[in-house]
This record gives C-alpha cells, sequence and structure tokens, in this order.
C-alpha cells in the first residue's frame, strides 16, 4: 500500500522561509528608501513598483505609475536603437541599457539623466534606475562654453568655428532645405600689431572685444531678415569670420563685407585711447556641395591676401581665374630648379638689325621654358619666380653659356662674314648672388668668344644708383671688353645725367616709346600718333651720342616707325618688322644671306 505521509514541516524548511522572506522585506526597505530613482518593470514593460526617488524626479506619486509604460516616462522610444536595445534587455537576450536622456518636468524645468535597464538577477523583469545627471551636463557644457569661445572677445573660437563649418557642408545639412550655398567672409584688421607694439596688449584686447561687438551687431542685422545669422567667430591674433550659411548668392555676401567694413570706420574709443583702424574681407560664396572646409579656407585666405595686395582697407571676392593663375605661379615655382636640372630650357635669339645698312649686327638670346604640363613659358612668367626664389642665378649662368656657345659656333659656320654679338639678359640678383665677374670670364674662355662679342643687358631699374658691388661689377666686365646695355630705358629712373659715370655701351628704348611714333593713317587708323614721343626719342638719342653710347630701338612693327628712327638717328632696331624670336638655325640662314629684308620674318 503506497501513500503519502502527511507530518510537520522539517525544521531546515521552516528556517529558510523564514530567511527569504527576511530578505524579501530588506529587499522592499532598501528599494523605497534609496536617493537613486528605481522602478522594477515587468516582461510586459509595465511598471510593476517605483520607489519614491522616482516619483520625486518625475514629480508625482510613485503609486501613481505602477502598471505605467516605462519606455514612455523615459523616453526611451524616441531614437531606433535604445528603444531596440531596452527591448532586447526585456527579453534577457541583453545583459544592459544604458543612455542619456533630457526629461521635462511637470514644474517647467528639464532634467537631464542617465537611465540604466538591467535584468533583477533571477527574478522576472528588470531593474529600471534614473540617475540625475543635470548638475554634471550643466558643467560639462560650461567647460564645453571655456572650451569653444575666445576669452577675449567672448565669441566662437576656431574650433567652434570649424565645428560649424563642417556640419553645414554635410549634405544632409544641406540636402532637404535651404539654399545648398555657404559664403564666408574672412577678416583680417590692418596694422594691428602696431596697436600692440605701441600701447600694449592690453589696449590691444580691448580693441578686439569692441571689433567682436561691432561685428557681432553687424551680423544680427544681417540675420533680421533671414532664417539663419551668420556666426561670428575669431580665428586668432587678429582675424575672425563670418560664416552664412544657406546664402543667396555674392551679393549677400558682399553687402555683409560692406556692411563689417562701415562698421569698423567708426573710431574706438578705449579708456581714453581713439583709435582708428581699417579691415581686409577676403569673401567667398559657392555651392556647399563638393566643397571641403579646408578648400573654402585656403580660398579665403588666398582671397584676403588679394585683399592686402590690392591696397587693404577692402574686401575682395574669390576669383577662379586669379586663383588659377596663382596655383600655376605656384606650380612653376616648386618645379624651376628641378627644370634647369632636367634641360627643359631652351634659348631663341632675336636679330638687331643696323638701322642705316638693314644688316644683322647681333641678336638677343631670349629664355623658353617648354614646360610637359603648361607648354612653351615665355620669361615674362618664370623670371620673376626665379628672382625670387634664387635660382635665377643658376639659370642665368646655363643661359649665359649656352648663348655664348651658339655665337661662337655662329662665328665658326661663318668664318666669312663679320660676327655678331649675342645679348644675353642678366637679373641684378645675378650680380648680388653669385660672382657674375668670374662666371663671364670663365664662359668667355670656355667657349673661345671673344668679349666684345658679349653684351650684358640690364633693366634701367637695376643699373641707375647702382653702387658699391653692382657698380665695380659693371666696371670689371666692360673693361674686360664685354658690352653693357640697359634694357627698356625711359620707364625707371630715367637720371640721364647718371649714365655719363656708367661703363653703358648701348641704350634699348622701351618699346612704348615706339608704339607712341605716327603710324601710317591707311595701315593703322585706329591707333592716335603721339609727336612727343618723337621728341623725346630724338633727344634722347642724341644725349647718347655725345656720351659715346649706341641707341638700340625695341618693338619695331612697322616700316614707317623704321624710317622715323633712321632719320633721327638711331643704330639699331630689334622688333616683329625684322624678326620674331626664332630658334638657332634660322639665325643661321639669315647670316649665311647676309642681306637682311626689312618686313620679311
Amino acid at each position: 500500500m503506497s501513500g503519502t505521509s502527511e507530518g510537520p514541516t522539517p525544521a531546515a524548511d521552516l528556517d529558510r522561509s523564514a530567511v527569504t522572506d527576511s530578505d524579501h522585506t530588506t529587499y522592499h526597505r532598501v528599494f523605497a528608501a534609496a536617493p537613486l530613482a528605481m522602478a522594477v518593470v515587468d516582461r510586459a514593460g509595465l511598471v510593476a513598483s517605483a520607489n519614491a526617488a522616482f516619483g520625486e524626479l518625475l514629480g508625482t506619486d510613485p503609486d501613481t505609475l505602477t502598471g505605467r509604460v516605462a519606455a514612455d516616462l523615459v523616453d526611451l522610444a524616441s531614437d531606433a536603437r535604445s528603444w531596440h536595445a531596452y527591448r532586447e534587455v526585456l527579453r534577457g537576450r541583453q545583459a544592459k541599457l544604458r543612455c542619456t536622456r533630457r526629461l521635462k518636468h511637470p514644474e517647467g524645468h528639464s532634467v537631464w539623466v542617465q537611465v540604466t535597464v538591467a535584468p533583477l538577477g533571477g527574478e522576472p523583469g528588470v531593474l529600471l534606475s534614473v540617475a540625475d545627471i543635470s548638475a554634471r551636463r550643466e558643467l560639462q557644457a560650461r567647460l564645453r562654453h571655456l572650451q569653444m569661445h575666445d576669452p577675449v572677445t567672448r565669441l566662437p573660437n576656431r574650433t567652434l568655428f570649424f565645428e560649424r563649418l563642417t556640419a553645414a557642408l554635410e549634405a544632409e545639412s544641406y540636402e532637404q532645405s535651404g539654399t545648398g550655398r555657404i559664403g564666408l567672409c574672412y577678416l583680417d584688421l590692418d596694422g594691428f600689431k602696431a596697436v600692440n607694439d605701441t600701447l600694449g596688449h592690453r589696449v590691444g584686447d580691448r580693441l578686439l572685444a569692441a571689433v567682436a561687438e561691432r561685428l557681432t551687431r553687424v551680423a544680427d542685422e544681417a540675420g533680421y531678415a533671414r532664417a539663419v545669422t551668420p556666426l561670428v567667430a575669431r580665428l586668432g591674433g587678429d582675424e575672425f569670420a563670418l560664416l552664412v550659411e544657406d546664402s543667396t548668392g555674392t551679393e549677400q555676401l558682399a553687402d555683409l563685407a560692406e556692411s563689417a567694413l562701415k562698421a569698423l570706420e567708426e573710431p574706438f574709443d578705449l579708456a581714453g585711447q581713439r583709435l582708428s583702424l581699417t579691415a581686409s574681407i577676403g569673401v567667398v560664396e559657392r555651392h556647399a556641395a563638393g566643397t571641403t572646409a579646408t578648400g573654402l579656407m585656403q580660398a579665403a585666405d588666398t582671397t584676403l591676401y588679394w585683399a592686402k595686395a590690392d591696397g587693404k582697407a577692402r574686401w575682395t571676392l574669390f576669383d577662379p581665374e586669379r586663383n588659377a593663375h596663382r596655383m600655376t605661379r605656384q606650380a612653376l615655382s616648386s618645379t624651376l630648379r628641378p627644370a634647369i636640372e632636367r634641360g627643359e630650357f631652351a634659348l631663341e635669339y632675336q636679330p638687331l638689325v643696323g638701322m642705316e645698312d638693314g644688316r644683322l649686327s647681333g641678336v638677343e638670346a631670349l629664355i623658353r621654358w617648354n614646360h610637359p604640363q603648361f607648354g612653351t613659358l615665355t620669361p615674362n612668367r618664370f623670371i620673376g619666380l626665379a628672382e625670387e626664389d634664387g635660382s635665377i642665378v643658376q639659370l642665368g649662368r646655363w643661359a649665359l653659356g649656352t648663348a655664348c656657345r651658339q655665337a661662337r659656333r655662329w662665328q665658326l659656320d661663318h668664318p666669312e662674314d663679320p660676327p655678331i654679338f649675342v645679348s644675353v639678359n642678366v637679373a641684378v640678383r645675378q650680380v648680388w648672388d653669385s660672382d657674375l665677374v668670374a662666371d663671364v670670364a670663365e664662359t668667355l674662355a670656355e667657349t673661345g668668344l671673344a668679349p666684345h662679342l658679349l653684351q650684358l643687358e640690364l633693366t634701367e631699374s637695376a643699373v641707375m644708383g647702382s653702387a658699391g658691388r653692382p657698380l665695380q661689377a659693371l666696371q670689371a666686365l666692360s673693361e674686360m671688353g664685354v658690352r653693357i646695355a640697359i634694357d627698356d630705358f625711359g620707364t625707371g629712373y630715367s637720371n640721364l645725367a647718371y649714365l655719363s659715370r656708367l661703363p653703358v655701351s648701348t641704350l634699348k628704348l622701351d618699346g612704348s616709346f615706339v608704339r607712341g611714333f605716327q603710324y601710317e593713317a591707311d595701315k593703322n587708323p585706329a591707333i592716335a600718333p603721339n609727336p612727343a614721343d618723337e621728341v623725346i626719342v630724338e633727344a634722347m638719342i642724341q644725349l647718347a651720342h655725345r656720351l659715346g653710347i649706341t641707341v638700340t630701338a625695341e618693338c619695331v612693327e612697322t616700316s614707317a616707325q623704321a624710317t622715323r628712327l633712321r632719320r633721327i638717328g638711331c643704330d639699331t632696331g630689334q622688333g616683329w618688322l625684322y624678326s620674331r624670336p626664332v630658334p638657332p638655325d634660322r639665325i643661321s640662314e639669315l647670316l649665311g644671306a647676309q642681306s637682311y629684308v626689312v618686313g620679311k620674318p
């Protein structure tokens, strides 16, 4: 016979039950009294119980929260990621969720909280805890404000400016709404360093703060009729930026720049110091699509430089064509020295023709750069760059050697004809940065060219007023037998009396004088003659001849010009009437003919 016996509960079971009840009571007491806001949430997501701190945080009686949807109380469904994670924790598939939320208190103020959802550990449901982090968020916000704002002007600093600029250039910022354009006024105060140097940094800081106030006022006024007020930021030093999101075009930016300049025109009164200053502004406006923060700032910086170079106290609009020229200039500058080593340069020669007999007496060597990307470049594209970076010394030395070797070769190939001289341009930096006299002597010795068959051309501005080393070099070269010519004469100092002190053998009249000569009306009816030019040229020729100096006229283009130059005593002509610059073999052909026909290229 089987059955179950009923009897008293064992003592061990009674003790275990007593302990469990005690733990449960203790848990409830701790839960209710805990300063941390907590709620037990069942598997369905409803509040099973909430403590007093939770009710206080939400401004309500905790008992009224029972049965409420927990996710609604702490806004867990406001973003997809948190909502998904919350449901995974409820289902036991994820260990924990932690996120930050901004809750609205019934009294009207906002409360920042950190929400944590975690399993109860063996018990059904989860524990929802909510920590008030408003004080911490406020501290973080204050620290961020200090980090993102300039202490002198209280404007957004460079970091915050680039944060805003980068955000404005993100596709989602302009694709859904707005104009899809962005504008920037990049401003720099003219002469601010002098204020710091003379009046001290304290006054300088006050001036910067005053400038910031005026620029902020300009931005506020510009934003009255628009959806977005321009952001004013101090980028560092005396540089400010006005960023226009959703700009409507260059006109809006131009108006903003003009307003900024006018606002700064009024003198500043700083603790008894009355200061006036101006500013230069670079203005850039373009489509946001395809624009980067770096590209926009580079364009603005370039345009600000143009405004400074154009005279300051003005705004300048970004010009893609001008920028392309600058980029080309930079590209050429960076490849000049390697190009010399790679042999990318060549010389062409333009004939110098006797005005009386029309015979070839010499040639001017003109350098060309056969650039692999930009094609054949004339000297005006790269000589200035070479002078700036010092590569003109290396380039000039190469041109001198190449021209002298070619002149000697023509002499050897045509021994029956009078030898022609070669004229080589010399930059003033070659005189200062190298031993030009030694270079010439070495080149002549190496090539075998007689010194009188070499002519060195220096510009009038480089020769006039020469003293010290340049004058000594010119005198040494002249004593060596080398001809010295002043190029573009009449455009610089024009100190005629100084000519008698210089070892000059030739004056090359600038082409602007020759172009002003009377033209044959039937050939050039649109060009007005300038009789004064002929009088000036005649006077210069007479003076030069009395000093024992010959005269060459540049840019001779018509037979009428040649006739008049011959009549007033000009010795040599150079220009397209006779020939454009040509390769060495063409000069060889002319030497072979030895009868230069005027007007035939």
